[in-house]
């Protein structure tokens, strides 16, 4: 699914009305009658029933007029609050003002705080309460009488319909510019905007629907296509269904270079990772004095012991037998518990540096790498970082606050910067790629929250890579998959004490459905909240 950007939008809307001819006011009315149609459907309001429209002086307000009167139409006892003098609203707006002003609609100018005072008793015997108030082009944080408008309009905890984007919300990054209105459900117009897909804006539009207001298709195709919101479709021609004599060594083989004392289990959820993805054959390479223990804990993957420092970390002494170890295999999974020994960073360098395969690297392969990221450039292959947070601040330089802030920014930034392509994880994770493109995974839940799920994401992203997945196919591929197990999971049996070790189980008939094209789209609760309303 297309996201866009504020900009991207407000062009798409400029070219339709300019070069196709279509005018504003034909698109306004497209927005604000499905609007309203599908404020009936949600709502489900009786007839009579109240409503309030809190309308800014923009076209976000003259939205708001339109769905003031079809929802007056439909019997509703609506009341529109304009918060602004009525002699500054122009255009289009002002065109449909006009129109209910004539229709003698219940209407209220309140320009200022002190109007805004003598109005807001309304607000608690209204049912429902339509935002229209500031659209997807603001860029600055909300400051005075509109923020103290959002604050009493949150505060009352009554069901809210916002037109186009949450009042306060950069539709760019999610982020919320002071103050913010909490929706119960938000209808936005063309594409859905980057910002109402991301945390924390993710969490404040509720129900997302998404409404073509006749912007022609050879107008979008003119914008660049940067931002996508990953589905199934995205991956069905990577997972083709195979031929009958396919066998293991057809499949792929991942070496997957992990663990350290304490941190086997890593090492053994990477590998059986790569195997759940469909590698035909996985090798661990471990710490020798380790290896009994992985040959113990892994049936199906095989293991090699490597040079060690005599503490359970791999040593630099290790580098000839990977070099060896390249040999016959499609990829490398880097990085999971292998500890931040010196000896061992220095290793995670050379590997980096040198191996001649597609590779993805986490966890201690990341903390390897920081403060020396221009490695990268000097790789032999294509990378797949995958960080979390705190691991994306120790390889950018950034601080956690920075790039929790504006996640969009940091991923794409980074991207650019080193080449590589990056999974910068947590809710709603972004997978970013070296030629602009940038994924939003929908998927995953707090089932996902405990120890050994970014391991077991890690092998799923090198036994695509194994297969001879495109990297961008496994960057966005992994994330999904194993978001869509822990929303599996979580549907059975709860998002708390799922097990990193059961989301292996659930894998192959999630792959299964994507391969065959039968994934029902509707039982994981995220895909419920996007529609499309002709």
């Amino acid at each position: 699914m297309r996201l866009v950007k504020a900009a991207e939008m407000q062009q798409m809307d400029r070219m339709t009305i300019e070069e196709i001819g279509i005018p504003g006011i034909v698109l306004m009315e497209n927005a604000g009658r499905s609007a309203a149609r599908f404020f009936l459907e949600h709502f489900t309001p009786s007839f009579n029933d109240s409503v309030v429209l809190l309308c800014g002086r923009g076209n976000n307000g003259g939205d708001g007029y339109v769905v003031a009167r079809y929802l007056h139409q439909a019997g509703l006892d609506v009341s529109i609050a304009i918060l602004s003098q009525l002699d500054r609203i122009t255009g289009d707006a002002r065109t449909n003002l006009d129109i209910i002003r004539k229709m003698d609609l219940a209407l209220h100018e309140i320009p200022d705080g002190e109007t805004w005072e003598d109005f807001r008793h309304r607000l608690h015997h209204s049912k429902c309460i339509v935002d229209a108030i500031l659209g997807t082009g603001l860029n600055a944080p909300v400051r005075g009488f509109y923020r103290t408008v959002i604050d009493d309009l949150n505060k009352l905890q009554k069901p809210v319909m916002s037109i186009d984007v949450p009042s306060g919300l950069n539709a760019d990054s999610g982020q919320v510019m002071g103050v913010a209105v909490k929706a119960d459900l938000t209808v936005t117009f063309g594409f859905p905007k980057l910002g109402q897909v991301v945390f924390p804006g993710a969490g404040l539009v509720g129900r997302l629907v998404r409404i073509d207001i006749g912007i022609p298709a050879c107008v979008s195709e003119k914008i660049p296509h940067h931002f996508s919101l990953t589905e199934p479709s995205n991956l069905k021609d990577s997972f083709s269904l195979e031929a009958a004599d396919i066998h293991k060594g057809t499949r792929g083989h991942l070496l997957v270079l992990a663990g350290s004392t304490g941190k086997t289990g890593a090492a053994a959820l990477t590998a059986l990772g790569g195997l759940r993805a469909g590698a035909g054959l996985v090798t661990l390479g471990i710490p020798e004095t380790l290896n009994a223990i992985l040959e113990e804990k892994l049936t199906e993957a095989m293991t090699v012991p490597l040079p060690e420092t005599g503490g359970g970390n791999l040593s630099t002494k290790a580098w000839g037998d990977i070099q060896a170890l390249f040999q016959g295999k499609t990829a490398v999974a880097l990085g999971p518990g292998l500890s931040t020994h010196p000896e061992t960073v220095g290793l995670v360098k050379k590997v980096v540096a040198e191996c001649p395969l597609p590779m993805v690297i986490d966890a201690d392969g990341l903390n390897a790498l920081a403060g020396c990221m221009d490695i990268l450039k000097e790789a032999a292959a294509r990378t797949i970082l995958t960080p979390h947070p705190g691991e994306m601040s120790r390889i950018s330089g950034l601080e956690t606050t920075a790039i929790q802030k504006d996640r969009v920014f940091a991923a794409t930034g980074f991207v650019q910067t080193h080449g590589c392509y990056l999974v910068l994880k947590g809710a709603r994770s972004l997978i970013a790629m070296p030629d602009g493109r940038l994924y939003v995974n929908p998927t995953g839940s707090p089932a996902l929250s405990s120890g050994g799920s970014g391991d077991v994401l890690t092998g799923l992203i090198g036994g695509f890579l194994a297969r001879r997945f495109p990297p961008a196919k496994a960057a966005i591929g992994g994330p999904y998959i194993h978001g869509l197990a822990a929303d599996l999971l979580a549907e059975q049996k709860g998002s708390t004490g799922v097990l990193a070790g059961e989301l292996l189980q659930t894998i192959p008939p999630i792959i299964a459905h994507i391969t065959r094209g039968t994934w029902p789209l509707t039982t994981p609760a995220l895909h419920r909240d996007f529609y499309h309303i002709p």
